[in-house]
């Protein structure tokens, strides 16, 4: 057998085998931000796409129409949701300002699971952290993974 059938053969089962990116099972709530940057994502795929077909890069095609049903399905499933301006409670869509029991400070703002960036300092709301801080006031004390923390500011 040819080398060059087995390895187009290889390529065909690999692209068979990509499957689905997993969506989530939460509400898929997103900030105004994070719509938007759904919206960048879903442009860029179209035009990656256009260009994979193009090439006639079957491998690409695939890896990118999947990329893009799961960002179509993120899309049409979007919830944007903004804070009460003047809430005096965390919810989605706030940054929230914690010191630990340590004394050190951290500052968190509650954002969709796409969007959510932890080094950049955003978390998901379905995170342990958000979903200890939702409905809490600053003030209050919360405890995730053993260690506590107190609210110092809300914004």
């Amino acid at each position: 057998m040819s080398r060059a059938f087995t390895r187009e053969e290889d390529s065909e089962n690999a692209i068979a085998g990509i499957g689905e990116r997993p969506v989530s099972p939460h509400r898929n709530l997103v900030t105004p931000n994070g719509l938007a940057l759904i919206e960048v994502e879903l442009l860029r795929l179209r035009e990656e796409l256009g260009k994979a077909e193009t090439e006639a890069d079957r491998e690409r095609t695939a890896l990118v129409s999947r990329d893009l049903r799961y960002w179509t399905a993120r899309r049409e499933s979007a919830e944007v949701s903004t804070p009460e301006a003047d809430s005096d409670v965390v919810r989605f869509g706030m940054s929230v300002s914690l010191e630990g029991e340590d004394g050190g400070a951290v500052n968190w703002k509650i954002v969709g699971e796409d969007e959510a960036d932890p080094s950049s300092g955003s978390i998901s709301h379905v995170s342990p952290m958000a979903r200890a801080l939702f409905g809490k006031k600053v003030g209050d004390v919360v405890t995730v993974n053993g260690k506590e923390w107190e609210i110092v500011g809300l914004g």
